[in-house]
């Protein structure tokens, strides 16, 4: 580990520790079961200043019409790079280009770098059934690029002037819309292994309901196909929704999942006005609970949902966002009859509970300097049911190279909430250009901002 990376490594531990024995002593005053309502904030990165979001002339308007300030690692600066409405994923093309998913559209923008320090914006592709995830990757020698529309993953053949030939479709009829679902996850992410294999998720098309395990075909799963569509297949259940997938610096795929919404209270003792709160929806709790998750994408793993919940007051020591263990839900698995949550692995990562992640992006090998390149980032989409809101963000977590694993996150980029607690901006995704700046989609302000880190 080279020295920089380790200084910031024992500060992220400082500020953790910080934190923890804040969240200890804020329990310890109230009583043992408060601390099943206490909250795990995401620190801002060692150093973090507020800095004003550049907004050129003939990129003003909407959202943007107004000052913004948003709170980013010192000596990094922030701009918007270019408008694009219902901006989703992002993928580079081998030319330097870069595509912009717009699902409520139908389309995907390729965005091309102009002299006056913002985008050129044309359409690619059109007339497309909610496409979001986009990936390319190389196939018999030649790049391809993947497309996850919200009922099938589309191959296209890619040449120096962009697609060139028809589309393939190498999975189709997928989940999609379900009229009798009460919160159906459609959007779909696509990220490519090493070894050419092909991820994408499928929501789930509820909040809670077991039945999305046991439909055919199932819901609330990772699946992975080969190139040309065969072997088709699960890998991991129990994933309510895996919206974000990206290959991590071992080779394993990894996932960021949106967890579940009013969560009932797992145990049988005091909480709140109650002397036994099991199986209560009580807004304190729900406020905290359950974590959202990062994990890897592991054959006949499960994640447990929507029997087992990930739940950071059991974990070691309680509150930690590490190794998260699994209990079992009051509602759908009272004893842990309908699956033994204890027998299932933990939880990696945890992110504080409704941050509704969606891209996820390994920086290694990038040209985002150390200590940055050295982890992952994670945009967070913030919450509609917490209250206060959980905010909209753009996280970084730091790769352990020595565990192949990710370590507890910190905020790279915060500050899109109004002080009412309402959200100017949302960010989806972040990916590292070749100038080692991050680009940022958001799909409420309908922008891509350019980040661009300090010299190092």
């Amino acid at each position: 580990m080279r020295a920089p990376f380790r200084r910031f490594a024992l500060a992220l531990v400082a500020a953790a520790a910080v934190a923890a024995a804040a969240a200890c002593s804020s329990s310890s005053s109230q009583g043992q079961d408060t601390v099943r309502a206490g909250a795990s904030p995401v620190a801002p990165a060692p150093g973090a200043r507020s800095t004003t979001l550049t907004v050129p002339a003939s990129q003003n308007g909407g959202a943007l019409s107004t000052p913004r300030t948003l709170t980013v690692p010192a000596g990094w600066t922030i701009r918007v790079w270019a408008r694009v409405p219902d901006a989703r994923m992002e993928a580079w093309t081998p030319e330097g280009n870069l595509l912009v998913s717009s699902p409520g559209g139908g389309i995907v923008y390729e965005l091309r770098p102009s002299a006056t320090g913002t985008a050129t914006v044309t359409t690619l592709l059109s007339h497309l059934t909610s496409p979001q995830g986009l990936a390319f990757a190389r196939l018999d020698g030649s790049w391809v690029l993947y497309v996850a529309e919200s009922d099938q993953i589309d191959r296209y053949p890619w040449g120096s002037g962009g697609i060139s030939g028809p589309r393939t479709v190498i999975a189709g009829g997928l989940p999609d819309l379900d009229s009798d679902g009460d919160d159906v996850h459609r959007a779909k992410d696509v990220t490519v292994a090493g070894d050419g294999t092909v991820y994408f998720n499928v929501g789930s098309s509820s909040n809670a309901n077991p039945d999305d395990r046991t439909m055919s075909p199932q819901r609330a799963v990772i699946m992975a196909v080969r190139p040309d569509g065969s072997d088709l297949r699960v890998v991991e259940r129990g994933v309510r929704n895996g919206e974000g997938l990206a290959v991590a610096p071992d080779g394993s795929v990894w996932t960021a999942v949106n967890e579940r919404d009013n969560i009932p209270y797992p145990s049988h003792t005091a909480y709140a006005t109650y002397s036994d709160a099991f199986g209560q929806v009580i807004q304190a709790y729900v406020n905290n609970h359950p974590p959202d998750e990062v994990v890897p994408v592991t054959a006949g793993r499960d994640l447990g949902w929507p029997y087992c919940d990930p739940d950071q007051d059991d974990s070691k020591p309680a509150g930690s966002l590490a190794d998260v263990p699994l209990v079992a839900n009051a509602v759908t698995n009272p004893g842990g009859r309908a699956l033994d949550c204890a027998a299932l692995a933990p939880i990696e990562v945890g992110l504080p509970a409704h941050s509704a992640p969606l891209g996820i992006t390994f920086l290694e090998g990038s040209k985002v300097p150390a200590p940055w390149s050295g982890g992952a980032v994670v945009a967070v989409h913030g919450s509609w049911d917490r209250h206060p809101p959980q905010a909209p963000a753009v996280l970084w977590l730091a790769w352990n190279a020595s565990k192949d694993d990710l370590e507890p996150a910190v905020a790279l980029v915060s500050g899109f909430e109004d002080a009412d607690g309402s959200f100017w901006g949302r960010p989806v995704d972040a990916v590292p250009g070749s100038d080692g700046a991050l680009y940022v989609s958001d799909d409420s302000a309908g922008a891509i901002y350019r980040l661009v880190p300090a010299s190092s």
